[in-house]
Formats: structure tokens, sequence, C-alpha cells
């Protein structure tokens, strides 16, 4: 069986690892040569995976069983829907489910229409000083663009500005290009459900918690995300069982509604969510994996993950059987990043994978057998431990050997960050 995998990331290295351990022969589209996905692949293609027309000649070509995308971008200009033309089955969603991500004005009226519980307050404005008004009436209110912005676009009061005139610049630049989204603000704790869908039926994956915020003790800009950790037993340390059945009722009802609209959803859906003391709420779903909370679930999964893919594709999906250990994922980024990154720095890794600690290349290129850095997250390097503290140990000895001009956020999976997250919900549960 052939795969071919769109994407040249530190997630889609993850996924062509548990692709390869399937026996499944992978090909891949990516636009730098990743040395970690290319040793993998039988044959690779370096082009633009949003040149849907060049990625879709390729499968063909090579004759592939079924395609895998990574990233949002090469599903919101429609690859799953060229490929299907071409008779090539596809784990990501069509062009009009992936809307549930590259729209997140429609993501949000589409459940307010189907009554889809948690969801926060919410306008959608082609007008600034329309959206001001609406934002003046919440009071604490968080600033959106409706479409694609690589998870880097979502603004904060009381973190990314502090007054309305703050707010009205932010949404300037943002109505340049996309519709203004104004939702309440939700105080609480973030977590990621990864899921697989086969149309109707949701497989879930385990609960991540990612660190968006650039810099140690969460602060700084916003990146794709620094770092991510989960708990052996699958939840996290400050949720409950509730709070992930309350998360997989808001997906299931969402698959659920697409239906009834004639919107078949297949591949893999992302929600990303947040405890609060007033239950979980829906920040906004994703339709691929997250990265890094990729590399968090796929080196622990205990099921064939080819068998799965075939799953989702023929509606068969069943389940999915995990390893009872705790991970932490942390990226290193290059210096300068997010707003002034080097480029071009040659990094040096000297660390291999094995049962506990693995190693996944992002945005780095190789050249005469060295790897370079881009403008974006360089290197993940992802624990396994039968505690997060034993996982966080392992991944800082690993790090330690690698030498570049790289930075990393040294608190993610730390004892002191982890019980802050546990007071802080237990304080919102309990009315303090």
């Amino acid at each position: 069986m052939k795969a071919l995998l769109i994407g040249g990331g530190g997630r889609e290295h993850a996924i062509a690892d548990a692709i390869v351990k399937s026996g499944i022969n992978l090909y891949a589209v990516m636009k730098n040569r990743n040395p970690g996905i290319s040793r993998l692949c039988k044959e690779f293609l370096v082009i633009n995976e949003t040149d849907v027309n060049a990625v879709v000649e390729y499968a063909t070509k090579k004759a592939v069983d079924f395609a895998i995308v990574g990233p949002e971008a090469p599903l919101a200009e429609g690859i799953a829907d060229a490929m299907g033309d071409k008779g090539i089955p596809c784990i990501g969603p069509t062009r009009k489910a992936a809307r549930l991500e590259w729209d997140k004005a429609w993501a949000r009226r589409f459940m307010k229409e189907h009554k889809i519980d948690g969801y926060p307050d919410f306008g959608v404005f082609d007008n600034v000083e329309e959206a001001i008004q609406f934002a003046s009436e919440l009071g604490d209110f968080v600033i959106k663009p409706s479409g694609l912005t690589g998870g880097k676009g979502v603004k904060v009061m009381g973190e990314h500005f502090n007054s309305v005139d703050e707010a009205r610049k932010l949404m300037e630049d943002v109505v340049k290009s996309h519709k203004i989204v104004v939702e309440e603000r939700l105080i609480g704790e973030e977590f990621t459900i990864q899921a697989l869908v086969d149309g109707k039926t949701i497989v879930e994956f385990p609960c991540v918690q990612d660190h968006k915020r650039a810099f140690e003790g969460d602060t700084g800009p916003n990146t794709g995300g620094m770092g991510s950790y989960s708990d052996r037993d699958h939840l996290l340390p400050f949720l409950d069982k509730t709070d992930v059945e309350e998360a997989l009722e808001i997906m299931g009802d969402t698959i659920t509604h697409m239906n009834k609209e004639g919107i078949e959803y297949r591949g893999i859906l992302y929600g990303q969510f947040m405890a609060t003391s007033n239950g979980v709420k829906l920040i906004e779903y994703n339709v691929r994996f997250g990265d890094p909370e990729a590399m968090n679930v796929l080196p622990i999964l205990e099921s064939d993950f080819g068998e799965l893919c075939m799953d989702v594709l023929q509606g068969t999906l069943k389940g999915a059987k995990f390893m009872k250990v705790a991970t932490v994922c942390k990226y290193l980024v290059p210096a300068g990043y997010p707003e002034n990154p080097m480029t071009g720095t040659k990094i040096d890794v000297p660390v291999e994978d094995s049962e506990l600690l693995k190693v996944f290349f992002a945005s780095v290129y190789e050249e005469d057998g060295s790897i370079y850095t881009t403008s974006s997250r360089a290197l993940a390097l992802v624990g396994l431990g039968e505690s997060i503290y034993e996982a966080e140990e392992r991944v800082e000895k690993a790090i330690s050997l690698i030498k570049g001009n790289l930075f990393y956020r040294k608190d993610i999976g730390k004892k002191h960050l982890v019980e802050r997250r546990v007071k802080h919900m237990k304080e919102l549960r309990s009315g303090i």
C-alpha cells in the first residue's frame, strides 16, 4: 500500500513516522526538504503544498492508495476535493467541511443556528466601528480574524491589548483581509482533543495542553505552539472526566448537524476547548492534527495507524488504543522567533529516536548533509514517561546535547507551571 503525505513540518514528521510503522510505503510533498520525513519516504517532491494541481498530479503519477493532509492551507484550497475527483481518497475534509477552520465566523454561526452548546457570546463584523460598539458592550473580549492565521491571530484583552483604542488598531489591521470576530473572553484552562472522524463516528485521542505564548510564564506574542504535554491517564491534571464528555458532546453534535446539512466530515477534527467555571466552551475547531499536539499522541498510539486511516475512509471506525504514559513536547526555535527569527542557522542534532524519546524535524531544510533553520519552529523533542515530570526531564536532558542558535520554553511540563494550572481550575470551580 502507498500513501501520500502532504506537508513538511514537525506534525507531518510525526504522521510520517506513524504511517511507516504501519508498513505503508510513504511518498510526500513538502515546501522544504524535511530531513526526518525525507528519510522515511520512498520518494518525495519539494513543492508548495497549496499547489493543488501539482500535488494531485504527483499523487496520480505515483498511484498512491490514499493521501493524508497535515496543514490546514491545502484543505482550505480544496485539495481533498481534487484528490477525490481523481479517485484518491483523502484523510482530510472537503473544502466545504474544512470551513469549520478556514471561516471562524461561519463556524460560530453554525453552532448558534443549530443550538450546539459551548460557544461564547460573539459578533461578526465588516465594520470596525460596529465591532468596537459590540466589544464595548462585552467589556472583556477577544478579537479574531475570520480566516486562517497559522494559530497566531487571536488577540486577548489584558494580554495583547488593554483598551478599546488599542483594540481599534488591531481591528483595522484585521478588516483589511478578514471579517472581525469579537467574542467574550473566556476564563479557564485550555485543552485540546484531537479525533478521527469517519463521517459519523468520532474516535478521540488523549487530551493535550498546548502553550501558544513565546516566552516562559505564558508571556510574549502568540506562536504556532511552543510545546505541549499529555498525562498518562489521557486526561490532564486540571480536568475531570465530565470536561472531556462535554467536549466530545460538542464535537459529536457538530458532526451530526453537518451531516444534516449534507456536509460529510471525514478526516481529523481538532477541538480547542476551555474548561471554565460555567462548563466547557469551544474556542475553535481545526480540521487537522495540531502542531505540536500531534507529536504527543501519535508516538503513544498502540493501534495500527494505517488501519485507522482505512477505517476513516471506509466508515468503519470503532476505537483506538494508546500507551498509558505521559508525554512532554518542547519546540526549539530560531533566535528572535517569532518576530525577528534568524534564518539559515546551522544546527547539530546528535539525538536519536528511542522508545522514550522522539525527535521531530519541523521548519528546517537539509543541504549537503547539514540542517539549517528557516524563519519558523525548527525542531521538536518529545519525552515519554510514567509522569509528566519524568517525561519533561527526559526532554531537557536531550535538549542539552543539541547545538545551534536556538531557544525554547524551559517551563513547559515543569511542576510549578502544571500546578499553577491545577490551582487556577480549582479556584474557578469553587468560585474563589
